[in-house]
């Protein structure tokens, strides 16, 4: 099944490479939707175990990861879908694929900062709309006081 992934997708890849756990695939931004799809409906990689970013800041030259864990679970298969991006790029929401991404694609827009196109409610989900800036940056501030949201 990998060797199928990898030729089906051979137009979409930056990288591809075996881990020890699981496959790697670097795609390109602008393609994750229809690669997510081909895995889901082509693969059957019908479960989102996770979603979540990594800041790079200084160390690569694209600053953030969105990282994706799918599993087939008739095959018990996993792979790891991976996009770059720069600090104000915004990457397509794949809501409209796997339900369970909302809250997790709100939760790297909350932590990070990083902007999912197309997503039914990207708001805070663990903060509050006016904290000041996005914790899981390297570049955030560390302050000793946080101003508290005003009691409605």
């Amino acid at each position: 099944m990998l060797k199928e992934i990898q030729e089906k997708l051979k137009n979409f890849i930056l990288e591809y490479r075996e881990n020890i756990d699981m496959p790697v695939v670097i795609v390109k931004r602008e393609h994750l939707l229809g690669v997510i799809k081909i895995l889901y409906e082509d693969f059957n990689f019908k479960m989102l175990c996770d979603l979540t970013a990594v800041d790079w800041l200084n160390k690569k030259e694209k600053r953030f990861e969105v990282i994706y864990h799918l599993r087939n679970l008739d095959e018990n298969k996993r792979i790891r879908i991976k996009i770059q991006l720069d600090e104000n790029e915004e990457v397509d929401s794949i809501t409209s694929i796997y339900k369970g991404a909302n809250w997790l694609e709100r939760e790297v827009y909350d932590m990070f900062g990083i902007r999912f196109r197309n997503h039914p409610n990207l708001e805070r989900i663990l903060l509050w709309n006016d904290f000041p800036g996005h914790p899981l940056r390297k570049d955030f501030f560390i302050r000793t006081e946080v101003p508290l949201p005003e009691n409605e």
